[in-house]
């Protein structure tokens, strides 16, 4: 009799792919090749999108003609233009974004296509338009305009500019390229498999990344960032840390950002996202959220053995540079499009149906009587 899975599929290997991997045991995550600890701080955005989307690093050449194509494919169409408004006067960014991102096939001309070029040019739209999605709600949402990007800024900076209306500095800009790298793809999540799954059935890649969203929109995934930010706050100072952390998990509550599905001796991403967060701390001279953090971090490890994963130090990082709470989620989308579109492609380039099959639990044996009967 063959072993029954765990539950949520843990262990079970129910894809091949070759963009990332993610080494739990070792604390490891990798690129195509490339450890993450090789690439963060060190290549851009722009260059991590070539490199997932098209399998290497850019040259310099290479990285010129990306950016180029994605000055070039940012503007949105008139079915998003025409939906906007609504959405952002009656939805949460998420479902607002989610039903964005659907809408956009509208005005792609590639939206049945899915072949490997017109894959492609799709992957970098979506890449391209999500971060102005973005911004273009929450313009819309509080009656501002957007201003026009800057052409010697790239999509980091672009999205700082759009969000807070102000010039980033060069230094903010490094740091929000770095956290858009270290969220830009994570092997087989509930968001990326989901995408996959879609994929599989032929389906086309504005219904396997809206597919996407609606997985990422889950407090147990892309969500959990925004209610770290929410505990930041309640929790208001260094001193009520510890008693406020051990009230919590006396209520069996779970403490957002901590712990790893994965993960069991430290996620790899937290090391520069803890260190990006000190560094605006000081840049900002504001330190509460950042020693709210260092101090959670111990009071957690110390009483419940848990390591912070990626939402984590995010939180702290994100409200220091200037982005609501209620966009961190789609901050992560907009990061890990690049990762989605590239599982999309490669699951179209070699295709399988995903169909796993399940354990029943139900009773047996029932018989039908009729209705008076029952």
């Amino acid at each position: 009799m063959a072993e029954t899975p765990r539950g949520g599929l843990a262990q079970v290997v129910a894809a091949s792919t070759a963009l990332s991997d993610v080494d739990g045991k070792a604390a490891r995550l990798v690129y195509r090749g490339y450890n993450i600890h090789d690439l963060a701080g060190r290549i851009s955005f722009e260059e991590c999108v070539h490199l997932l989307q098209r399998g290497a690093l850019p040259t310099q050449e290479q990285l010129d003609e990306l950016r180029a194509e994605l000055a070039a494919s940012r503007g949105i169409g008139a079915a998003v233009e025409k939906t906007l408004p609504l959405v952002a006067s009656s939805g949460t960014p998420m479902e607002a974004l989610r039903s964005l991102i659907s809408i956009s096939s509208i005005d792609d001309p590639d939206a049945a296509d899915s072949s490997p070029r017109a894959n492609q040019r799709k992957a970098l739209r979506l890449v391209a338009q999500m971060p102005v999605l973005v911004a273009r709600y929450q313009a819309a949402r509080t009656g501002r305009s957007v201003p026009d990007p800057d052409p010697f800024l790239g999509i980091a900076g672009n999205f700082l500019l759009r969000i807070t209306g102000k010039h980033p500095s060069e230094r903010q800009v490094a740091i929000f390229d770095e956290c858009l790298v270290l969220h830009a793809d994570h092997s087989m999540n509930s968001s990326t498999f989901t995408a996959r799954v879609v994929a599989a059935t032929l389906s086309d890649m504005y219904s396997a990344i809206t597919a996407a969203m609606g997985a990422l929109r889950g407090p147990l995934h892309g969500g959990a960032n925004e209610a770290v930010m929410k505990t930041l706050q309640q929790i208001g100072s260094v001193a009520a840390v510890e008693a406020e952390v051990k009230a919590r998990l006396d209520r069996g509550e779970k403490i957002m950002g901590f712990g790893h599905r994965v993960y069991k001796t430290g996620d790899p991403r937290v090391t520069y996202l803890r260190q990006l967060s000190g560094e605006l701390a000081e840049m900002t001279g504001d330190r509460l959220y950042y020693d709210i953090s260092c101090r959670m971090e111990q009071v957690v490890k110390q009483t419940k053995g848990l390591y912070p994963n990626v939402d984590f130090y995010a939180a702290s990082v994100y409200s220091a540079l200037g982005i609501p709470t209620d966009l961190f989620t789609p901050v992560f989308a907009v990061s890990r499009m690049s990762g989605w579109t590239s599982h999309v492609m490669e699951q179209h380039r070699d295709n399988r149906l995903i169909r796993p099959d399940s354990e029943y639990i139900g009773e047996r044996g029932r018989q039908w009587a009729p209705i008076e009967t029952r």
